[in-house]
């Protein structure tokens, strides 16, 4: 017989609330060693990537000598190239710019600007620090504020079962539902994150000046919005990943800049692939809540984030860096301004208050998971929703 968890109204909020804040006082300041270790991150993305191109260099310049590699060799280690380039791209995103952008690590002594909340990313540094299709302030609205304090409301812009509606009302068959998931899947920064936080992010300013907020994407560069898109999200990565890039590799012709180009689009599709897998599930399967209301109390705050977030098998720090430190999600939304470190330390406590409370601590495999959300995605199934409350 399946255990019967405590239903939402059950939960003593204030009692759960006292217990939640203790883990504060357990896990103390954040210090120069949770400051090492997320540069310690950082350099394992910086040396995947650079590992990488490294390849990409080498089966060029081979390629361009008598010791030229068979063609299905050079391809494989091409492949071998777009990946480690793709697992830097995620690193990058999930285990520096997140939480930095949260400001996790604001308050180590003595910390370099660069990786504070408002240094990183911010004006020319977005060159060096993160640059992606998503502009890093419009990311951080739409992520750090939307989703986190909006989670599982119509108002939280990763709300998956909400924004995929128009594919469940579509009369078409299954299977191409679930192509369109996976097609998806390969391009959903652009597609999806570069339109949407501009989306969210101009309609922070509507709403201070009592306008109408915009409901929907634009994507053409004829338009305002679209101008923007373009000019600010999609032409700085577009040009710099897929033009600039490859014609650095020009002194060795231009089969070695076509090679470079293959490569790195290659790469994109397995970092797309790769922040979907670990992303998209975190708070989106038909065992998961959502919330017909904004939460009232902290302590309904923080019930909200164990009811509607689910972790991934942890580990080592590799384990977690693969997983871009997102299968510890019911930790980072309980405290989303706190160092990943942190995340590490506070796990078996979080377990034993939420067995106290007689809540589920939802973890399983992300393959698991990400099965259970594509099926959520195409309409297979449903969240659960606590309304009236």
């Amino acid at each position: 017989m399946a255990h019967q968890y405590a239903e939402y109204k059950e939960v003593n909020q204030k009692e759960l609330e006292r217990d939640i804040d203790e883990i504060k006082k357990a896990i103390g300041a954040v210090t120069e060693e949770d400051y090492q270790h997320l540069r310690k991150l950082e350099r394992w993305g910086r040396t995947s990537t650079l590992s990488g191109f490294s390849l990409i260099v080498l089966i060029n310049i081979l390629d361009a000598t008598q010791y030229a590699l068979p063609s299905f060799l050079f391809w494989i280690i091409g492949l071998l190239a777009a990946l480690l380039i793709g697992v830097g791209n995620v690193g990058r995103w999930a285990n520096v710019a997140h939480p930095v952008l949260h400001g996790a690590y604001d308050k180590v002594p003595n910390i370099p600007a660069k990786y504070t909340k408002n240094g990183f990313a911010s004006g020319s540094r977005r060159w060096i620090d993160w640059l992606d299709w998503i502009r890093p302030d419009a990311w951080a609205f739409e992520h750090n504020i939307m989703h986190h304090y909006h989670l599982g409301e119509d108002d939280d812009p990763d709300n998956v079962e909400k924004n995929l509606k128009w594919l469940h009302d579509m009369e078409i068959p299954m299977f191409v539902k679930y192509s369109i998931v996976y097609l998806f899947a390969t391009a959903w920064k652009l597609t999806y994150y570069a339109p949407n936080t501009l989306r969210i992010l101009e309609n922070k300013e509507r709403r201070s000046k009592k306008l109408p907020e915009t409901k929907s994407f634009e994507l053409t560069p004829f338009t305002k919005n679209g101008l923007a898109l373009w000019k600010d999200y999609i032409l700085p990565y577009g040009i710099f990943q897929f033009v600039f890039l490859p014609l650095l590799f020009i002194p060795l012709g231009w089969g070695a800049v076509l090679n470079a180009f293959i490569i790195l689009v290659l790469a994109e599709i397995i970092a797309n692939l790769h922040s979907f897998l670990v992303i998209v599930p975190n708070h989106s399967a038909a065992d998961i809540y959502q919330f017909s209301s904004p939460h009232k109390t902290q302590g309904e705050y923080y019930l909200r984030q164990i009811m509607g977030s689910v972790n991934y098998n942890t580990g080592t720090d590799l384990i977690d860096f693969s997983h871009g430190f997102l299968n510890y999600q019911i930790e980072h939304h309980l405290f989303p301004n706190m160092p990943h470190s942190f995340y590490q330390k506070m796990q078996p406590i979080v377990k034993d208050i939420c067995k106290k409370h007689n809540l589920e601590y939802r973890q399983d495999s992300v393959f698991k998971r990400i099965l259970m959300t594509v099926d959520l995605m195409v309409g297979k199934t449903k969240v659960l929703r606590v309304d009236g409350i």
